[in-house]
């Protein structure tokens, strides 16, 4: 599997990795601050982190002893893309309503 985009939605298709997308949107973070905020192992937070990193959504960087993680917001660029899609779907859809209410007689 080494579509970008099918590696995003696999990243974010855990709700766990999706909180943990959250909380990196707001800062940076250690694995040790990532595992006090969840119920789970350092391990489980780390593979975690592998799945999201795999996704393009996460670097990691080396502070001291310390491996902080930041999310990667061009990670993002492929679900968006994505998306994009089905917002293009609807607007061409709604467009189409509007001119056929437009088209009919009072």
């Amino acid at each position: 599997m080494t579509d970008p985009t099918q590696l995003a939605f696999r990243a974010l298709a855990d709700p766990t990795r999706r909180d943990i997308v959250r909380l990196l949107a707001r800062d940076e973070m250690t694995i040790g601050q990532l595992t006090d905020k969840f119920d789970m192992t350092r391990a489980a937070v780390r593979k975690h982190l592998t799945v999201l990193g795999d996704g393009g959504l996460v670097t990691v960087r080396t502070r001291g002893r310390e491996r902080v993680t930041r999310l990667d917001p061009a990670g993002m660029a492929p679900v968006l893309d994505w998306l994009r899609y089905f917002d293009r779907f609807w607007d061409d859809r709604l467009n189409d309503l509007q001119k056929a209410i437009e088209r009919k007689p009072k």
